[in-house]
């Protein structure tokens, strides 16, 4: 039987919090009652864009969400299947009036939206699709002309001029109905998945906000200097809880910027400052992705597009396993393989490492990344792979390679990230690990010899790119 008196439902999607929730906000002004439901996918065993890590964290997110509705008077519903064919069923269960979410930036999500508001202009239920992921929707941060931006630095001189929207609270009294069904909190096992990496930060709501606060404190400052040195912990790591949205980015922002006006220095507010446009490169790249959902399946640049990228081998797989014989790939690589995360810096080496010294496209990339990494947001992760590849908005051009044995005394010039996550390398010394090994022979036992030279495949690369620029003019 439907609840005696209207409610409507807010639909969790990828915005797992109960503070500065722009669709739950809304549902909750509604004075109805509030049925707060997620809807878990029925896919099996394996999925192009997510994986084993990041379900996990989805998990163990879904479980502090539903605790922490309770202090509000809610309860976290749980359904299966067709994200349309369950909301039907739980408009007709509790006679539900509205439907709120919060609109997804990828084209999946939005194709699915559509889909709701059709069918609930045939249940006769009001349907509130509300802004809520990024500072600025893509509309609102455009050229002159009114044209969406190719090239990040135009984009963000506008972007930080405009004025932000400010964070809010959280809703006082949900007021759930007591009866309504719903299935357990999922598991891996609902996706028959194995076991994810060990070294998953923790989930939730209140543990995104203490890693804001550790943040603000301990990193921004020197984020500038510090954020491309792999070995300290230099970066803010908030990234998988702004794919989840387990902290608002009114929040983040609002904070940063506090923490920048109050700032004991101008290499300080320097630092903040960085991480501030780092925010923008992320609303650069879902824009990027709304005016052009084609950089999902094409090269964003159409000179690029049907360059003869490699067919993938077995240097494919020792890439993925961390097996390449060069220090700097193989640790980014392991360290993915250990915790679901990688470091900016180290995924930039390890996708120009695969499309300029392998040769193979970087879509296989992009799905590796998307299947591995708690934090894969599909617009950052094609923007960066884009990027590396050279085929990308803003792009590195394809002539700029980057040396991963000059990367690797650059940015970890005592070893110290490579001998964390390749233990057999821990008594060589540093200055070894950052040029090819000597007279043919391995840097330790164990470990593998450079599978490629990388001057020879630099000059192959400009070559492949050089002679498909000369095939299209």
């Amino acid at each position: 039987m439907p609840p005696t008196s209207p409610v409507v439902i807010h639909w969790f999607r990828r915005d797992l919090r109960i503070t500065d929730n722009t669709a739950l906000r809304h549902a909750a002004a509604s004075g109805l009652g509030v049925i707060p439901v997620y809807i878990a996918s029925t896919w099996k065993s394996e999925h192009s864009w997510t994986g084993s890590n990041r379900q996990q964290f989805l998990c163990d997110c879904l479980a502090s969400l539903a605790r922490n509705l309770e202090t509000v008077q809610g309860r976290l519903i749980i359904r299966h299947g067709d994200a349309i064919e369950a909301l039907g069923q739980l408009v007709r269960e509790t006679g539900a009036v509205a439907i709120h979410f919060n609109e997804d930036p990828d084209p999946f999500g939005k194709a699915v939206e559509a889909r709701l508001h059709k069918a609930c202009a045939a249940w006769g239920v009001s349907c509130h699709g509300w802004h809520d992921v990024t500072l600025h929707a893509p509309h609102e941060v455009l050229t002159k002309g009114g044209d969406p931006y190719r090239v990040y630095t135009p984009y963000s001189n506008n972007w930080l001029g405009l004025e932000k929207p400010a964070s809010q609270g959280k809703p006082r009294a949900l007021g759930t109905p007591s009866k309504i069904r719903s299935e357990a909190l999922p598991t891996l096992d609902h996706w028959k998945l194995p076991p994810a990496a060990t070294g998953i930060l923790e989930a939730g709501e209140r543990a995104a906000r203490d890693r804001l606060k550790v943040a603000i404190a301990e990193r921004l400052h020197g984020y500038k200097s510090r954020r491309d040195q792999p070995f300290v912990d230099g970066t803010s790591r908030l990234s998988q809880d702004l794919r989840f949205g387990l902290i608002s980015i009114r929040e983040i922002f609002a904070k940063a910027q506090a923490a920048m006006d109050k700032a004991p220095s101008s290499s300080a507010r320097e630092g903040i400052h960085t991480f501030i446009k780092e925010l923008a490169w992320r609303e650069f790249y879902m824009a990027i992705l709304h005016h052009f959902p084609h950089v999902l399946e094409h090269e964003f640049n159409p000179e690029w597009r049907g360059l003869p990228w490699a067919a993938p081998d077995d240097k494919f797989e020792a890439w993925k396993s961390g097996m390449t014989g060069f220090p700097i790939v193989d640790a980014g690589m392991r360290e993915l393989l250990a915790t679901g995360h990688m470091h900016n810096r180290l995924r930039m080496i390890t996708a120009m490492f695969l499309t300029k010294d392998l040769h193979l496209d970087w879509r296989l990339g992009e799905s590796h990344f998307m299947q591995h990494l708690v934090d894969g947001e599909i617009a950052s992760n094609n923007g960066g792979w884009q990027w590396s590849a050279g085929t990308g908005a803003d792009a590195a051009p394809y002539f700029r390679i980057q040396n991963p044995w000059s990367q690797s005394a650059r940015h970890d010039p005592d070893g110290v990230y490579i001998k964390r996550w390749i233990p057999e390398l821990r008594d060589v010394p540093a200055k070894r690990l950052h040029e090819p090994p000597e007279n043919g022979l391995p840097l330790a036992r164990g470990y593998p010899l450079p599978c490629v030279e990388h001057s020879k495949e630099r000059d192959r690369t400009l070559a492949m790119f050089k002679r498909h620029k000369e095939s299209r003019s």
